[in-house]
């Protein structure tokens, strides 16, 4: 399992006293409260960053961090990526995944036939849409709804889906 898991990327600094605005990779944006520090990889090397302060606009974050005090030192860190360890993260509820942690495993149907692997997972509001790629590069786009889901099996690194009619 992956160690550090992105949380968010940022995108522009904001203002002129080093505050940052980011795009947030999770479901729970008011998440960004409850941190302290953060890393973000520079030259391949994970550096720790102390939160000074956050706000949120318009479905971005905007986040200050101890030390970074103007546009300047602010813009080193555009375009790159917050990151949390995972070990200091609670517990995912029952029957919630990180993306990064389903991403890779193999798909089969119910009866057992492998559609493939999962490529990506992109949600479009409503619920998640699970993008399955066979080794011919075919994507087959399948619902992330109870319905579909049968059953996520993260230590045999294995999803089953019931396909009901008309899906594929």
């Amino acid at each position: 399992m992956v160690k550090y898991l992105e949380i968010g990327q940022i995108v522009n600094t904001f203002g002129i006293k080093g505050m940052v605005k980011v795009k947030p990779f999770t479901d729970d944006i008011k998440r960004f409260d409850r941190l302290k520090t953060i890393y973000i990889e520079i030259n391949k090397e994970k550096k720790e960053y102390e939160i000074q302060e956050v706000k949120y606009h318009k479905n971005m974050v905007l986040i200050k961090f101890k030390g970074i005090d103007n546009i300047e030192e602010a813009e080193q860190l555009r375009q790159r990526y917050i990151l949390i360890d995972r070990e200091k993260e609670e517990p995912l509820e029952e029957g919630v995944y990180y993306i990064v942690d389903l991403i890779g495993l193999d798909v089969y149907t119910d009866d057992g036939k492998l559609l493939g692997k999962v490529d990506d997972i992109f949600n479009t509001g409503s619920n998640d849409i699970y993008v399955v790629k066979d080794k011919l590069g075919k994507q087959i786009l399948l619902p992330g709804i109870s319905e579909v889901l049968k059953d996520i099996d993260l230590k045999n690194e294995k999803i089953t889906v019931h396909l009901i009619p008309g899906l594929i």
